[in-house]
């Protein structure tokens, strides 16, 4: 129990001396770094989403454009 209790004090030794404005200034900028690399994946994710849904998009509007047409003639063929 004597040496866990002289280990916890050579670890408050340590923690107590850190410069803790060098630490603070790296976590700041490691957090700086990690947000604007989120902001790249999520900006990136909603382009690709954006991208797919326009060709989703694109290709039900021909869907649609060529059944339409398609009943235009049948109804035409039933006037004849």
């Amino acid at each position: 129990m004597k040496k866990v209790l002289a280990i916890f004090a050579v670890a408050a030794v340590f923690a107590a001396c850190n410069n803790a404005s060098e630490t603070a200034a790296a976590a700041a900028d490691s957090v700086s770094a990690t947000i604007d690399s989120a902001a790249s994946v999520v900006s990136n994710t909603v382009d690709s989403a954006k991208a797919a849904m326009d060709s989703t998009a694109a290709k039900v509007d021909s869907t649609v454009k060529a059944a339409t047409d398609a009943v235009k003639e049948k109804v035409e063929e039933v006037k004849k």
